[in-house]
């Protein structure tokens, strides 16, 4: 996969801009709005779809050497991880700054 067609990548980029868009535009997973967001959805769902037959293995269609239903999988499982990751990021940011203010009006007190 590393010296892919360009039809090959442009199979892929199909399979991440539809799923970066579903999760955008359907789901409404966002932790980021605007176009960036969408952009970052479909970097994140191109390389999961990349990895996805590796990964999961080479079975049902393959159009221009890329297994398809594995890159659907792997474009899902790497947006959706990233939306996770970043969420629970954003989670222990939050926590920390509470605990911060907490100690600070110990300390005030």
């Amino acid at each position: 996969m590393l010296g892919m067609s360009f039809l090959s990548f442009l199979v892929l980029s199909v399979i991440g801009a539809v799923i970066a868009c579903v999760y955008h535009f359907a789901f409404r997973y966002r932790f980021l709005e605007g176009t960036a967001a969408l952009f970052g959805k479909l970097v994140v769902g191109w390389v999961g779809g990349w990895l996805g037959s590796p990964v999961l293995g080479h079975w049902f269609w393959k159009v221009e050497n890329v297994y398809v239903v594995p890159a659907i999988l792997g474009a899902i499982a790497a947006i959706h991880l990233n939306y996770l990751a970043w969420t629970a990021l954003a989670k222990l940011a939050a926590i920390r700054l509470e605990a911060q203010e907490m100690r600070r009006m110990k300390t005030a007190a």
